[in-house]
């Protein structure tokens, strides 16, 4: 392995413990016309690959918000490959950029910057018209994708006109952002630092509070009562979306692949489980046709984080578990 790849696929620090890097590019795209960044239809691009679950969460925003007509997209391969994140053709991926013709996902990082030297990460938005990165930070791009395109999308579109106030309610702001605080530490990213220790001491450390956040989400459900669809009430919300891309990744990835395996989400907590299939298989107007269930590829999280853990231990792990099956458990609720 050479030194490039060694630091590509080094997830924990000295000590095992996974620590994730912030993002580094971090500017707002505006409804307002005199803003740095104006909301415009086919200004701007969204950089992803199907395996990754921060750059899920801007796919399922963008197809729920009805923005595939303004803002394009553009899908790389699932693998982190020995430069980073790069263009194959595989599995209905782009076979290039084809804004630029680039093969890396680093070579957009360095035409926005030509001194960058962060981390080559997706998703990615960037402005065709000032040729630079908008912001490679998925919690603040899902935001932005709530309003800020609303001019430019039919009424019914709009969140102002969404049951319940949309996305990010006004009245659930502060309730949401709780929840996302300690969702985000101990299960989106939670999953990786278990999965990514390199120490016993930092294992253990994670895997016990990714299942007790676990519980506490079972526990929230419940109180909800059996009448309540999603994580605060009758309408998806950005809560819903956050924690859907892990979940949805659990069984089939986590599980086995990252030693996740303490409890399964279809055996061990069924609230959750039947709240991820509402989501999973709804293919009504609430979803745009099925948001979520057309976004998530689970084959392709199984081969992405064994070839992800195999690289960091110096080898490449390609022979991909059959199970376990099905997927997603059927429907009926």
């Amino acid at each position: 392995m050479t030194d490039q790849e060694s630091v590509i696929y080094r997830h924990a620090d000295q000590d095992g413990h996974f620590r994730r890097k912030a993002s580094t590019f971090r500017s707002s795209i505006s409804r307002s016309p005199d803003a740095e960044f104006p909301a415009a239809k086919d200004r701007y691009v969204l950089y992803l690959a199907w395996g990754c679950p921060w750059a899920h969460r801007t796919n399922i925003v963008r197809t729920l918000k009805g923005l595939e007509s303004i803002i394009q997209l553009v899908v790389l391969d699932p693998e982190l490959g020995p430069d980073g994140w790069f263009f194959s053709g595989r599995w209905d991926t782009d076979t290039h950029d084809p804004i630029y013709g680039f093969k890396l996902i680093q070579q957009l990082y360095h035409k926005a910057s030509p001194d960058y030297t962060g981390r080559f990460t997706i998703p990615v938005l960037w402005d065709k018209q000032k040729e630079t990165i908008v912001n490679n930070e998925s919690s603040e791009i899902i935001r932005m994708f709530y309003t800020e395109f609303d001019d430019l999308l039919p009424e019914e579109c709009r969140e102002v006109n969404q049951p319940g106030g949309g996305l990010y309610p006004a009245h659930l702001r502060g309730e949401i952002d709780a929840m996302n605080e300690w969702v985000y530490d101990k299960i989106n990213n939670g999953v990786y630092k278990t999965g990514f220790a390199t120490s016993q001491e930092a294992y253990d450390a994670n895997v016990y509070a990714l299942f007790e956040a676990l519980d506490r989400v079972e526990a929230h459900l419940e109180k909800g009562g059996d009448d309540r669809p999603y994580l605060f009430g009758e309408q998806i919300t950005e809560a819903d979306v956050r924690l859907y891309t892990t979940v949805c990744r659990f069984d089939v990835a986590y599980y086995l692949i990252f030693r996740c395996n303490l409890k399964m989400i279809r055996h061990d907590y069924p609230r959750i489980d039947r709240w991820y299939r509402r989501l999973y298989y709804d293919e009504s107007e609430r979803t745009r046709g099925g948001a979520f269930k057309k976004t998530t590829f689970f084959y392709l999280y199984k081969y992405n984080y064994l070839k992800a853990l195999g690289k960091r231990m110096g080898g490449d792990q390609t022979v991909v578990p059959a199970g376990p099956s099905p997927d997603i458990l059927p429907l009926k609720l």
